[in-house]
């Protein structure tokens, strides 16, 4: 059986930043070379970069926590992490289309979990130098400034980030939403709602653990909240990793964007 966790949560706060520090400069010494890569199930495409930082992201953090389960976009998943209370959610680079064409908000995202929620989160994105953290009940910073979302409620006006399925919807042109340029990576989507640089961004229904566990975490303790369409909170380190459509945004803000589905 694992051992019983005896690490604070700040200690792992600091575990978690050091190896995402570590491993954004991994990924930096590939960036802009050409890195060899591939196209995996789902048409996802994955390189050298993001191999090469998993590995290192795998064995310091499980080697630190060994009584701490492992789960990663690119780590095949044996499902022996439900045999633990606790576990590593991590996705080595987040946004590896954006990685390889050269863009500028792909990013390293790792979280703790226990019990399926996350209590530590770490968004990581080298090439803006943007650092976010966060740990439970102890609030979310940018770079060591503390953070919220926006406090807009109404929608007409909203500065929000979404598939394009979702942004030509007719009741959304109607509302005079203001939509933010394309980004790569959910995860720093979801990180700039938690700064409030975003009022709100969107999922479709197939965002999965790795994309979601950090940024679900320091939207949370920037005083927003990362739900299903149904308003419900998610969960974490099930068999199945994938979830529904989804909304990061205020709670009240969310309630005046429940209505239109970001499914289509």
């Amino acid at each position: 059986m694992p051992e019983a966790d005896t690490h604070t949560l700040q200690d792992d706060l600091e575990l978690l930043v050091s190896a995402a520090l570590k491993g954004g400069e991994i990924a930096l010494s590939y960036f802009g070379n050409s890195p060899k890569n591939w196209t995996k199930e789902g048409d996802s495409p994955v390189s050298v970069a993001d191999i090469e930082v998993d590995l290192f992201l795998s064995s310091t953090l499980r080697e630190a926590r060994p009584q701490y389960g492992w789960l990663s976009e690119e780590t095949t998943d044996d499902l022996v992490r439900k045999e633990y209370e606790t576990v590593f959610i991590v996705d080595p680079i987040d946004g590896t289309r954006a990685f390889l064409n050269g863009r500028d908000e792909w990013c390293l995202s790792l979280a703790v979990v226990t019990n399926g929620r996350p209590t530590v989160g770490v968004i990581y994105c080298p090439i803006r130098e943007e650092l976010y953290t966060a740990v439970c009940g102890a609030g979310s910073h940018l770079n060591r400034q503390k953070i919220s979302v926006s406090d807009k409620q109404s929608v007409p006006g909203s500065y929000i980030a979404g598939p394009v399925s979702f942004l030509e919807k007719e009741g959304v042109k109607r509302e005079q939403i203001r939509f933010s340029p394309y980004l790569g990576s959910l995860a720093y989507r979801f990180a700039l709602v938690a700064c409030g640089k975003l009022d709100a961004g969107l999922a479709r229904a197939r965002a999965r653990d790795w994309d979601l566990a950090a940024a679900d975490l320091i939207i949370s303790e920037a005083g927003g909240q990362l739900v299903d369409l149904s308003g419900s909170t998610l969960c974490y380190n099930k068999t199945k990793t994938n979830h529904p459509g989804l909304v990061a945004s205020s709670a009240k803000l969310f309630k005046r964007l429940q209505g239109i589905s970001v499914e289509d």
